[in-house]
């Protein structure tokens, strides 16, 4: 009974020291000045997300040396490493740097025409194809295609051959597009930027990817990486058959 008592007292108590430490941090997330909506704000280490507001304002609990990852389609990747002076301060402002849109290459050439020459000779010709056009205007059926014993010329469209079919993106691909920024991969993950391909598919050939589409969850979605990324590292090193 003793031992039993002991052991509910020490849950208790550290659960109550768990919850002194954690502290409801407030901040803002903005570009330029101006705030930025439904910003992800994931606590990696505690587990938890947030979203900003239309304010660019958020609210999550943390406690020192937690870090805080913020993302959003548009703007690169930001971490944040959570010490004392934040939690005490308990305002913190973040600031994120817009993607630069990608522009397709424009090739500008100097065009040159021919001068236009005084030909009599072509003039001719084209006022004689203007007068047999002309005649042509009085024979009886020429336009509505009842002249008799006249001849019927079809001609077949394209070249019958089927059209290839495109490759077309996994759902999954479209996710982690969606939703998770270049960066995450070479600064989280610490892959090559040439890895980057090879390892999506890599975990898109895994089932559980159809799990992580179903949830659309973006905490979800990172454990997911994060765990195919140790597979992923320790398949590299394996020596090939």
């Amino acid at each position: 009974m003793k031992v039993r008592l002991l052991t509910i007292i020490s849950f208790l108590t550290y659960q109550l020291s768990i919850s002194q430490t954690e502290k409801l941090l407030h901040g803002k997330v903005l570009s330029n000045n101006y705030p930025i909506e439904k910003v992800e704000v994931i606590n990696k280490t505690a587990k938890t997300s947030t979203r900003t507001n239309y304010m660019g304002e958020f609210s999550i609990l943390v406690q020192p040396n937690d870090s805080l990852l913020f993302f959003s389609k548009n703007y690169f990747f930001t971490r944040i490493k959570i010490n004392s002076q934040n939690i005490a301060q308990d305002n913190i402002w973040v600031n994120m740097i817009i993607k630069p849109e990608e522009l397709k290459e424009v090739v500008i050439t100097s065009l040159k025409f021919d001068k236009i020459k005084f030909d009599q000779g072509a003039i001719n010709n084209i006022d004689v194809l203007k007068r047999a056009n002309d005649l042509t205007r009085s024979i009886p059926g020429y336009k509505d295609g009842t002249i008799t014993n006249g001849m019927s010329v079809s001609f077949a469209l394209g070249s019958g051959k089927p059209k290839e079919k495109m490759e077309t993106m996994s759902l999954f691909k479209k996710l982690i597009a969606a939703s998770i920024p270049s960066s995450f991969f070479t600064q989280e993950l610490k892959l090559k930027p040439e890895e980057k391909d090879l390892f999506i598919d890599f975990c898109d050939a895994d089932p559980r990817s159809k799990g992580i589409i179903e949830n659309n969850n973006i905490l979800t979605t990172m454990d997911f990486l994060y765990a195919k990324n140790e597979m992923f590292k320790k398949a590299k090193l394996e020596p090939l058959n």
